[in-house]
């Protein structure tokens, strides 16, 4: 790649609590590569570290935009402490790669700030991924819901007339406005999706315990792909189909070899009805505050984007991919950009800027 073409890309960065995700994007905002690394950042920043120098093996630019929501990670005693560390670690590990670069921080509404202003702008940089997601798109919709099933939360957010309708710009107002919904296809304790579940003809309960996650419900179902599976299982073994039958099991006090495969797959699809009706009940939340919707479509975006278009279809609203915001060179690169959407918006956007 010559000097020249690397002036003229930009890398988004969406850096998580449990991935890194990156988007490079060239002058035009085509896609030219993307990666998703598992990063358990609250181990340490050591993690993001790792997984920064696995994505900058491939990547090469001089203009970087970062947005968070790694600032949760229980090893920063606040918010305000972890986006402070997380934008000063990031713009280190940059800077000592190219001193020459250029790093820019996502601030929401406030658009983006250099690293000397963050400290004062951490209320504006904190979580604001789906922020980045729904302005890189809200101007070519003319009305919209946002739906991004990640692997540890869902983002909903309304857009209509080119601009993105949401009443909570923090994760508490979200979740009070039912705009950020605690449940994702990969990371999600089972016992947090509902406490009775059918099987065998009667409803049973569910035990409260971290025997499995949302992960083992989609490996059985075939919803997951093993690329967007990178957390660890609730038991620490293997992400096979077998193993997940085992821990899915123990949800309802069973071992596997009480039931052939086929009940832990039925199983596993009454776990992924309980997930989605609960997406169900906030999507209707925001579909209430519309006069019309006759227009509405819903565009869909994460690993868990599989729900949004089976919600679409329950609800009967016209359902449209994020990946059709997305300009890539082969469809490999523009579906690891759709995963990594919020990457993909915050670079869109740093190109616009």
């Amino acid at each position: 790649m010559s000097q020249n073409t690397r002036t003229q890309t930009v890398i988004g960065w969406d850096i998580g609590g449990a991935h890194v995700k990156a988007v490079m994007l060239n002058a035009a905002g085509h896609v030219l590569a993307a990666n998703q690394v598992y990063c358990p950042l609250w181990r340490g920043l050591h993690e993001l570290d790792l997984a920064m120098d696995i994505i900058l093996r491939e990547f090469n630019a001089e203009n970087h935009q970062v947005t968070m929501t790694g600032e949760l990670a229980d090893i920063f005693p606040n918010r305000h402490a972890g986006v402070v560390q997380i934008a000063q670690f990031v713009a280190q590990k940059l800077f000592s790669q190219k001193p020459s670069c250029n790093v820019k921080f996502y601030a929401g509404n406030q658009g983006f700030v250099g690293i000397e202003a963050v400290e004062p702008n951490t209320a504006d940089i904190a979580s604001m991924n789906w922020l980045a997601s729904t302005h890189y798109i809200a101007h070519n919709v003319q009305q919209g819901l946002f739906i991004d099933v990640g692997s540890t939360t869902t983002d909903i957010a309304l857009m209509s007339e080119g601009r993105v309708q949401v009443r909570g710009f923090n994760d508490a107002t979200r979740m009070q406005y039912d705009e950020l919904v605690y449940t994702g296809v990969v990371r999600t304790p089972l016992m947090a999706l509902t406490q009775k579940i059918a099987f065998a003809g009667q409803q049973v309960n569910i035990a409260a315990e971290y025997f499995a996650t949302t992960a083992d419900v989609y490996t059985l179902t075939g919803d997951l792909a093993v690329a967007e599976n990178m957390a660890e299982t609730a038991d620490g073994a293997d992400k096979s189909i077998e193993a997940s039958a085992r821990r899915i099991a123990r949800m309802i006090g069973h071992d596997a070899q009480d039931a052939p495969l086929s009940v832990w797959r039925n199983l596993a699809c009454a776990f992924k009805s309980s997930q989605l009706n609960l997406i169900k009940q906030a999507v209707l939340m925001q579909i209430s505050r519309l006069n019309d919707s006759q227009n509405l479509q819903f565009i869909g975006a994460g690993a868990g984007e599989f729900l949004v278009c089976e919600l679409a279809k329950q609800l009967g609203f016209k359902y449209v991919s994020v990946s059709d915001f997305i300009h890539a060179e082969n469809h490999a690169i523009k579906t690891m950009a759709q995963v990594c959407f919020p990457a993909c918006a915050v670079a869109g956007l740093g190109l616009n800027s």
